[in-house]
Order: structure tokens, then sequence, then C-alpha cells
């Protein structure tokens, strides 16, 4: 019995042929042409005088034979671990039958007829509040800086609380409060904006954030400008060496709010974590790891997400104070980063990939797509050579 691998490797593919061949080969010479401008010339990557004749019979297997460049590149189709970091991946319908669809259009009339006006109610009330006495408080305790400093904390802490009850916000806190010291700084896993509001509602934490524009950014430069927050771009080099510098001397002062960051540095969908910065590790301070879960059951509240926090049941989420860590003796801040993004990836149930999240924000280098580029093309003549 004849093997049909060994028969498909010894036929050459000059002696293919069929009574279609003509012309769907000339089809495919005039479409193929255009392709082929923007297409990267293999010869462009290699010594003229390495370039070999070519063979008088080429062998499907001499083609196909590429292990390295064909399991790289499938591995990257069937498991893009990167991609998946930020993808908010959309509930199964469960709606489309004749008993459950009833049900379904009673729980949009009181979701958006009940429960979204009786939260804008809420929250209104809550800013009114608010605004009436942060605005004396911040603007005639000018002299008496530590009273004025805890009527604001009491207020930030306050105003968070009144937008986790808008969402219908179940939040349940594992572990000790966390209060000030020097010294001391707290790192926990980013899913979205919220994250920063649902640990602000217990303890009114100084957090290093990204600068928005809008609404957020007016928040930014009045409210959470009061607490000691630190702003950076990650457009600006130059930013970089002021929040080290900032950072190091916030952490030193016994009177500042504690220290949040999400060393992340974007938001991930909560069912991974990327690699952490090592700027929160590298301070000489301890790092109290914090770890939030939330349920997807009512509301996914990843930041990419469309689902709206005021039209949903409600927002569930867990949130763990872990133990405090100190890095070990011969330990880099690198090192000491991917240890505290262990605890906090098990006692979350999250899973680590080896990305940096600042990928999501750049595209790849170009030394490195020519590298790329010309290891395939050294794969090809290498293979070329054997025959």
């Amino acid at each position: 019995m004849v093997n049909s691998q060994d028969f498909k490797n010894s036929i050459p593919l000059s002696s293919i042929s069929t009574p279609e061949r003509g012309t769907k080969m000339s089809k495919l010479t005039s479409s193929s042409s255009e392709l082929d401008l923007d297409r990267p010339n293999i010869e462009d990557y290699l010594p003229s005088d390495s370039i070999p004749q070519p063979h008088a019979k080429l062998r499907l297997r001499d083609l196909l034979d590429i292990s390295p460049t064909l399991t790289e590149a499938a591995g990257a189709i069937v498991d893009d671990s990167f991609t998946r970091c930020f993808k908010s991946n959309p509930p199964e319908p469960w709606n489309w039958n004749i008993y459950l669809f009833p049900l379904w259009c009673l729980g949009v009339v009181v979701r958006y007829g009940i429960l979204f006006p009786g939260r804008v109610l809420v929250l209104t009330l809550g800013w009114i509040i608010f605004l009436s006495c942060y605005i004396p408080v911040h603007l005639l305790l000018k002299g008496h800086d530590k009273l004025r400093k805890r009527l604001e904390r009491a207020l930030v802490e306050l105003i968070c609380s009144f937008f986790v009850a808008s969402w219908t916000g179940v939040v349940k806190y594992h572990g000790p409060r966390p209060c000030a010291r020097p010294k001391q700084v707290f790192v926990a896993n980013h899913t979205s904006m919220i994250d920063f509001i649902v640990l602000e509602q217990m303890t009114a934490f100084a957090v290093i954030m990204q600068k928005h524009p809008g609404w957020v950014g007016l928040l930014q430069s009045t409210i959470l400008d009061s607490l000691g927050c630190i702003w950076f771009n990650r457009s600006e080099a130059k930013d970089r060496e002021i929040v080290a510098r900032k950072l190091r001397e916030h952490v030193e002062g016994a009177d500042n709010n504690p220290l949040l960051i999400f060393p992340e540095g974007t938001c991930v969908n909560n069912q991974f974590t990327v690699m952490f910065k090592k700027g929160a590790f590298e301070l000489g301070s301890t790092v109290c790891p914090i770890a939030i879960k939330y349920n997807k059951i009512f509301v996914d509240a990843f930041w990419n997400s469309k689902k709206q926090l005021m039209t949903s049941w409600a927002v569930v989420c867990d949130v763990w104070y872990l133990e405090p860590q100190n890095m070990k003796p011969g330990e880099t801040p690198i090192e000491f980063a991917e240890r505290v993004r262990d605890i906090i990836s098990v006692r979350a149930g999250l899973k680590k990939v080896p990305w940096d999240g600042y990928l999501k924000y750049s595209r790849p280098s170009p030394k490195h797509r020519e590298r790329k580029q010309q290891s395939f093309a050294e794969s090809v003549l290498h293979r070329l050579e054997e025959k």
C-alpha cells in the first residue's frame, strides 16, 4: 500500500497539471501581482551571493516544512492571549423563548423605568450634599490644613459611597481596613475606573492616574487634587522622572493619604493580569496588595464594555486587602512585582499572561518586524540549501 504522505511528497510541483490549470494560474498571476507591491522581498534580507539557483524540481514539502515559523504563526492565531486581555466577552443569550422573553421585557421596564430614575435621583442628591459641603470647607479652611484635609477626605468617601449606591453596588471587603502609614504603598489589579471609586469609599487614597480630558479631567484638577493625587501623561517622557520623584516624596510623608497604584498601567477585563510596572516596587516601601474581582452575572464592569452601570441590576464585587509584602534580600524590583502579581492573581482567580499592557497603545517596532522577516528568510534559505 502506498503512503499518501510519501506520494504527495514525491510529486514535483511542476508536474501538477489540470485542464483548468492555465486559466486559474493566469487569474492568480494577475491578482497576486497587485499584492506583490506590498509584500516583503526575502532577497532584500540576504547577501546577494548567498541566494542559490533554483532547483530543477521543487517539492511541496520543501515549501511547507518551515516548522518554527508556522508554529509561531499558528500559535498566535489560535491562542492570542494578548488581545483576549482587553476584550469584553458578551453574555450568552438566554431570553429567546416563549416563556422567558416576557420576563426579560419586564426586567427592562423595571431597570429603565424604575431603577434608573431612582439612581439618577440618588446621585444628584449626593452631588448636592457633597458640593454644598466641599466648597465651603475647601475655601474657608485655608489656614487649617489638617482639619481641611480630614474633612475633604471624609467628603470624598461620601460621594464615592453615593456613586456605589447609584449602581446598587454590593461590595464585600475582606481583611483589615487600610490606614495611613509612612513608607507604604497599595497596589491593585485594574479593570475599570470604578475600581478607584470602589476602593475610595472605604479609604481616601491618593492615586496615580493618567490625565483625562472632559469631566474626568475637571474632577482630577479640583476634587481629587486635594487628596494629593499624582497625574501623568503616557506621551510625555519627562513625566516619568517627575512622577518617580513625586512618588518617593509622597510615601515619605506621614500625614499624606495612603498611596494607591494600579501597576498594570491599563484596564484589563478582570480575567487576566498583565505585567506589573516596577515603579511601585522600587520605592523601598512596604507593598500592600489589593485583589478586586467582579461578578459578571449582572454587569461587566470592564472599562471597554458597552454595558451601562446605571441601568444594570447591580454591581457585585469582592475586595481583598492582602498581607503586606516587603522585598526579599537579593530580590530585584521586577521579581518583587511578579511575586505580588502572583498573590493578587491567585486570590482573585485571574490568569497571568506575560504581556506589557502598554502594547495596547503602541505598534510593534519596525526593527522587531525586520528581524522576524530576516529570520523567516534565513529559515527558507536553510531548507533549500539542504536539498
